[in-house]
Parts: C-alpha cells; structure tokens; sequence
C-alpha cells in the first residue's frame, strides 16, 4: 500500500487533463442507461475505457495491499454471495475484502467491488450483506459511476477532476482503502441513482431466496449509530452521498413488505460460523478504533442476536475497561464474567479480568485471573508484561 498513493493521484489528474483537453471526451459516449449486459467491456476508443483503464490500475495496486483480506475462506465466502446475486455477471465481479473498521462497500465500473471489514462485523445475517452488495451491484448493473463521471465531465468541472487527482495523491494513512469512497463523494449518485440502486438490490436479493427486509434493517443500524453522534466517519463515506437514511429505511421497509418481508433466507448461523476466522480480527480493530460509544452500540445489537456468544460479550467487557469511566470497571467485570459462562470466551477474557481486578486493588482476585489466562493460554506473548503489572 506504499506506493499506490501518489502514482494513483497522478494517474487521476493525467484522465481528468485528457478529459478535459478532448483527447477522450471528442469520442461519442453510448447512452449510460440500461443494464450492462454480461461479459460487457467498453469500445477500446470511447472514454468509458479511459474510466476503466483507471479503475484497472487501482484495483492493481489494490491487490498488493496489506490491507486486503488473504483468507481462502472468507474470499470464498463472499464471492459465493455475489455470485448468488449477480448470477450471469458473476465471473465480471471480483470482490476484495478490504481490512478497514469503518461500514463500507463500493463497487467501480470495471467490476472491482471492495466490501469493508466494519461492514462484515456490523452485519447480523447474510441477508443484511447481501442487502447491501445487491445495492452496489445496482450501481454496477446501471452504470452509474460512469453517469456521474460524463455528467461532471460535460459541466467541465475541471477543478473538481484535479481536486480529486490530488487529494488522493495526499491521502497518508488513509491511502487506497478510501479510494472508491473518496470518488463516490467527488461523483456522488444522484438521489434518483441511489433510489434506482436500492431498487434493483432488492430484486436481486428476494430473487436469489434472501428476506427483502434485511435491506431496510441495515439501514435502520446505521442510523442508530448516527443518532448517538458516533458514526461521523461513516456519515462522511456513506451518508454524505445517500439520501435522506430515515427516508430510505422507510422506503426499503415498505419495498420490502410487497415482496416478501421477512420471509426468505437470513443465514444467521452461517454468517457467524463462516466469519469465525477473521471475527477477533474485526473487532479488535473495532476497539483500536477507541469510539467506545460506537463499539458499545455495535456490540449490544449482535448481543441481541447471539445473545451466547462469548467473543461479543468479551468485546463488550473491553469497551469498559478500556473507556474507563465511572462504572466502567463493574460493567466490564460483568461482561467478562458473562462471557466465561458461554463456550467460546477468547482467553483474553481472563487478561481483562485480571487488568480490571488489578486496577481496583483487588490483587488477590488479580492473581487468580492471572493464572487462569495461563491455563487457558500457555506461552502467553505478554505473560511476561503481566507479572511485571502484578509484581509492582
């Protein structure tokens, strides 16, 4: 991910100078309506090639990423669910999951989709990640990037051409993973786009046997994240974009209600049983992210869906002890010790425990805790650091 950076910036400003001084826009664009039919690639001369000629050097960079998820599981697991939506315009699509705690997906018109990690921790069932890959499949199938590219192209908004061109080359840390979502806010869809997508998300979702109201849930989460002031990042990438999102749940949910509801296949234990290897994963990185409150909303929500799982109350237990604010030590103690009871607490749990225990003075508990998480952990990477704690 080092060096994409500024040659990807540079690349974007050298398309928007072409664009602009003729050499692409001189050729005659075809009509961006209608689906894309499968298999679909652009006249070698026409300037939606120049588009996916950008989008291919992108996602070239993108597949040497650290950032890119390498699980074989997982991979295969997503593009199982893409391909059960999009059917003929599967072998079009490759899908990238991209290691970033924030709740995003994106699709280019060269068929790069990249689904987010905050996205797959966020999601309670199959059902809700497939709403939203229908969703951008729907840009995909309509062509709407290439819409709004022409659509800027022709207003001869050059500055908004080389201010993406730069910012990108800028990015620092954020780098390539915002990409895609920074040209979404450049070239954000219309509303009637946006629309259009949900639509054609939805149809793709109820006819590959998923419950349509998976769509309007998802939406509903987001919001109740924005509400409590904790989503700024996310309103930013995603909402910044979209219409109104409690106009959109409401529409979804009333969409969804005529053409099945709830009714369909929500695949909640087969989301968690397939995600089980990247899961820790997820949230520690949602943790590293130090938005307790956030956390503290995302953690309770999948409680009310796995209200057994050790891993979600550990996590939950972690918010507390490392927000530490008054209270925060019994509430994470409680988590804690509501996780050992399940069968799937991480050791870590008995770590916290000991932390929190140590905290409060209660040394004796502290040591207990201690010893445990070596039971449960032998060879522990930072048994050492602990029994310095311990020993002070």
């Amino acid at each position: 991910m080092s060096l994409p950076r500024r040659r990807f910036g540079c690349a974007c400003c050298g398309l928007a100078a072409a664009l602009f001084a003729g050499r692409l826009a001189a050729q005659a664009p075809a009509s961006g309506r209608g689906f894309v039919v499968p298999g679909y690639r652009p006249a070698p001369a026409s300037d939606e090639k120049g588009l996916w000629s950008l989008m291919d050097r992108v996602e070239g960079e993108l597949k040497l990423s650290r950032f890119v998820v390498r699980d074989p599981a997982l991979n295969e697991y997503v593009r199982g669910i893409v391909c059960r939506l999009a059917k003929d315009h599967c072998p079009d699509v490759r899908a990238y999951v991209v290691r970033t705690a924030q709740f995003n997906a994106s699709m280019a018109p060269n068929g790069m989709m990249e689904v987010w990690t905050g996205l797959l921790l966020r999601c309670g069932d199959e059902a809700q990640l497939a709403a939203i890959l229908g969703h951008e499949l729907g840009h995909y199938l309509r062509r709407h990037t290439v819409e709004r590219w022409r659509d800027a192209r022709d207003k001869s908004d050059f500055g908004t051409f080389l201010g993406l061109g730069l910012a990108v080359a800028g990015l620092g840390a954020v780098g390539q993973l915002a990409q895609l979502a920074l040209v979404a806010s450049t070239f954000g869809f219309s509303r009637d786009q946006e629309r259009e997508a949900d639509e054609v998300g939805l149809e793709l979702m109820t006819k590959a046997g998923y419950a349509p109201v998976a769509a309007a849930e998802v939406w509903e989460q987001l919001i109740a994240e924005y509400k409590a002031g904790t989503a700024e990042r996310s309103r930013q990438l995603l909402f910044a974009t979209h219409p109104d999102p409690e106009e959109r749940m409401g529409t979804l949910r009333e969409a969804a209600a005529k053409v099945g509801g709830e009714s369909g296949d929500r695949g909640h234990e087969r989301y968690l049983a397939k995600l089980s290897g990247v899961r820790a994963q997820l949230i520690g990185d949602e943790l590293a992210l130090r938005q307790y409150a956030r956390s503290e909303l995302v953690f309770e929500r999948l409680l009310a869906r796995w209200p057994d799982d050790g891993q979600l109350w550990f996590a939950k237990g972690e918010v507390f002890r490392l927000r530490g604010e008054d209270g925060d030590g019994a509430r994470a103690l409680a988590a804690y010790a509501r996780a050992l009871e399940t069968k799937n607490a991480p050791p870590e749990t008995l770590r916290g425990t000991m932390l929190v225990e140590l905290k409060a003075g209660a040394r004796d508990r502290a040591q207990a805790a201690f010893e445990a998480y070596l039971r449960a952990k032998p060879g522990a990477a930072d048994a050492d650091a602990l029994k310095m704690l311990l020993a002070q």
